[in-house]
């Protein structure tokens, strides 16, 4: 079947379709169909049963007396009793017209056609041949009647017909080519192919109309559903105007909707209307000065929405109308449709503020920033102003999430949205980006000094402590400013030098802000430039490691290396470690290169005597690698350095994010022997409780605090001092950095410093240079 509803041409249909062969296209539709089909059957299963009983009827009286009655009622029980279970089980389907069939329910009636096929096939191979050839004109008169019969009344069920017609004939035709009859066989095949060709075509003509009929009710039903719809629906009404655009005829729907009286209302301008009490003031909304725009043009419309005051309450209209044109083309005014459309005014108002709010903070979300800072630019240039936005990062929040939960970490983010909307006003609006970021968007920023001053409140404000779950937490905040037209004459350029000015925020330690400068922009470029050549570095070769000695603090004995990295680009040149390794852990680079380093480190130190031990840095982005033990090992076991002669050191930084498992990890290290150095201690967030956690071999006493002490600072001493005392009482030793001046030996000797390194015993020397300095120092030692 194909397209029957859409289309008006006449239906086509396939003969295995008809032929219940093949599942048509659409199962429901073809199940639909055949149900109507058995329906036609059951209707006339009785007319058949008849027909079949006076066949029989008239064949026993016809032959009786050629014939005895025995055999003829032998016979005709038998066919009445066929003919019967076939009526019986039509009339047993209880299929309405609208029900489902299955292609089985159709293909078993041919099992009921055959039967019967075989029982009046009976006459010509059996009864015929015991009566004279004078019987034979009376014999097939009837069986032609009853095939003709079958062929157009049983046509609905075709298969049925076709196996008993094709079947009675068939065998007609064959007893005749045997009895030598060619002719006469030749005709009664004519004629049964004819009768099958009438039961196809009808069969088919009665299926196309009940697809039609089907195609009919469906859209019959779809009308009757949408005109009760709108009957019933108190939001569609149809109203009319005359040229006067005064309301005529008017629906009684429709005024109710206006809350005016059904007679009165005739006869009123129809803007008038629509406007209410504006009509007095002239304060019309946009959109009826649009519906007026269009009635004077006199031109069609959709889609046009106002509002319109009822009873007080202001409710959304959305109307659409065609003009009216008389017999002689004359205007005769507007007739069209109109819908209260508020709630799906009010549910699309409350999508587009989902839309553009935060759900998790309640504050507008990134595009609704995006909008507001587009507007202000706009009112900027307009007015020759300045508008600024801000960008905020909030510092330590990581680590919340990570120790304390996400939840406890969204509760967070809702406080600190609740601090920086309290500091917004009519001025400003503060939203979130996402994550830990928000941002401010100042719509007047002549004054930078009250910017400035906004910026100090903002950091100042959600630097407080915030007391949740009995838990006092300690967050910061770190922005970045730019100010528009200046910084950035589209949005997204504005963005982009804010996000410069906040990298240098961060840079700094974070709990400051910084306002943009052009130098960044030049910085920020540089930087990209030096992290796509730092991509490439390790496979090119450029990456390599110097190493610097450590000796004994009371005899200069060499006691191992550390390995430090180096970069000599091919386009940059020697690059400072200083510039390449924080971009490194930024661009998550660290770790394929720190794993480098420590593979390296492993090859060249089991080529040294096996005293003297390699210290290799490790990054927090190292440690944060659930990986890197199994690094460690295997750079172990390839290279056959024994685990206690690596020392890895360790920045106190790491301890920051304790959540992500950096004590486990290093815990596990310890597990396959190696050593533990704290570097740059006393530089950074101090703690005691990770020293008795954590086992360290060595405390490195950090440069700054020996170039301090050697100056006379009190405080450097002091600290010397304390660290000292603090590793002996744990067991530890002590390194001293940056001794570059036999003062300076003399005074970490003094201060009980178990190990010196630096450049007064020795610059980072190349591997072979270290090579050489290890196998003189064995010598020596030797």
């Amino acid at each position: 079947m194909k397209n029957h509803r859409n289309s008006s041409a006449p239906v086509r249909i396939a003969l295995a379709h008809l032929l219940a062969l093949r599942e048509g296209q659409d199962r429901v539709e073809w199940g639909r169909i055949r149900a109507a089909q058995l329906f036609a059957g059951r209707r006339l299963a009785l007319f058949m049963l008849g027909a079949n009983l006076i066949a029989v009827a008239a064949l026993i009286v016809l032959l009786s007396r050629w014939i005895d009655l025995v055999r003829l009622g032998f016979w005709g029980a038998a066919t009445a009793m066929i003919a019967g279970v076939a009526a019986y089980r039509r009339l047993r389907s209880h299929r309405g017209q609208d029900g489902f069939a299955s292609l089985g329910d159709i293909r078993v009636t041919a099992y009921e056609g055959l039967a019967l096929a075989a029982a009046w096939s009976a006459v010509p191979l059996w009864l015929c041949h015991l009566a004279p050839v004078a019987a034979a004109p009376g014999t097939g008169i009837i069986l032609a009647l009853l095939m003709t019969a079958a062929a157009f009344t049983m046509a609905p069920l075709i298969l049925a017909t076709l196996a008993f017609v094709v079947g009675l004939g068939g065998t007609i035709a064959i007893e005749l080519a045997i009895d030598g009859k060619l002719p006469a066989a030749g005709g009664v095949t004519v004629f049964s192919l004819l009768l099958a060709a009438i039961c196809i075509g009808r069969a088919g003509s009665l299926i196309a109309l009940r697809a039609a009929e089907m195609a009919l009710e469906e859209r019959d039903e779809t009308v009757s559903l949408l005109l009760r719809e709108f009957e019933e629906s108190g939001a569609d009404w149809l109203w009319e105007t005359d040229a006067a655009r005064r309301v005529v005829k008017a629906n009684p729907r429709f005024a109710v909707a206006c809350g005016l009286d059904p007679v009165s209302i005739n006869g009123m301008p129809f803007l008038q209307v629509l406007a209410g009490p504006s009509w007095q003031t002239g304060d019309f909304a946009p959109g009826l000065r649009q519906l007026s725009e269009k009635l004077k043009s006199r031109q069609s419309f959709r889609d046009l929405r106002l509002p319109v005051h009822v009873h007080g309450e202001e409710r959304w209209w959305e109307l659409a109308a065609s003009p009216r044109f008389d017999d002689r083309g004359g205007f005769s005014g507007f007739r069209g449709v109109g819908s209260d459309v508020t709630e799906q005014r009010s549910a699309a108002d409350k999508i587009n503020r989902m839309a553009r709010c935060d759900t998790l903070t309640g504050l507008p979300n990134r595009l609704s920033i995006n909008e507001t800072l587009v507007r202000a630019m706009v009112e900027a240039d307009k007015w020759r102003g300045r508008c600024a936005f801000m960008m905020i990062d909030l510092d330590r929040f990581k680590a919340v999430n990570d120790t304390l939960g996400h939840q406890v970490g969204d509760r967070l983010l809702g406080r600190v949205a609740e601090r920086l909307a309290q500091l917004m006003g009519e001025n400003a609006m503060c939203g979130r980006l996402g994550g830990d970021e928000f941002a401010v968007v100042v719509r007047d920023a002549q004054d930078l000094t009250l910017v400035e001053q906004l910026a100090r409140q903002i950091i100042e404000t959600l630097s407080r402590p915030y007391e949740m779950d009995q838990h006092t937490l300690h967050i910061g905040a770190s922005v970045g400013l730019a100010v528009g037209p200046r910084d950035g004459n589209t949005a997204e350029t504005l963005i982009r030098s804010a996000d410069l000015a906040l990298y240098q925020s961060k840079d700094a330690g974070g709990g400051v802000f910084h306002a943009y400068e052009p130098r960044l922009h030049a910085q920020a470029e540089e930087r990209r430039v030096l992290e796509q050549a730092l991509r490439k570095a390790l496979e090119k070769g450029e990456l390599h490691l110097a190493y610097q000695p450590v000796v004994d603090a009371a005899s200069g004995s060499l006691k191992g290396f550390e390995a430090l990295l180096r970069w000599n680009s091919a386009e940059f040149g020697n690059v400072s470690p200083a510039k390449f390794v924080p971009l490194a852990e930024e661009a998550r680079l660290i770790g394929p290169i720190g794993d480098w380093v420590l593979r390296t480190a492993c090859d060249e130190a089991a080529r040294w005597p096996g005293h003297i031990r390699v210290a290799v840095n490790v990054s927090p982005e190292q440690l944060h690698n659930p990986h890197f033990v199994t690094t460690v090992a295997s750079a172990l076991a390839n290279s056959g350095l024994p685990a206690e002669r690596l020392e890895l050191e360790v920045t106190e930084s790491v301890f920051m994010h304790e959540g992500l498992g950096a004590t486990k990890v290093l815990e596990r290290v310890l597990e396959l022997g190696v050593r533990l150095s704290l570097d740059d201690f006393g530089t950074g967030y101090s703690s005691l409780g990770y020293l008795s956690r954590t086992k360290f071999s060595t405390i490195k006493i950090d440069r700054s605090f020996v170039q301090g002490a050697a100056k006379g600072i009190s405080e450097a001493v002091a600290i010397i001092h304390a660290v000292v005392a603090l590793a002996r009482s744990l067991g530890m030793t002590t390194t001293a950095e940056g001794v570059e001046t036999e003062a300076e030996q003399r005074m970490v000797q003094e201060f009980g410093c178990s190990k010196i390194q630096g450049f007064f015993f020795s610059r980072p020397l190349v591997v072979e240079e270290a090579r050489a300095l290890a196998m003189r120092g064995a010598r020596e030692a030797a």
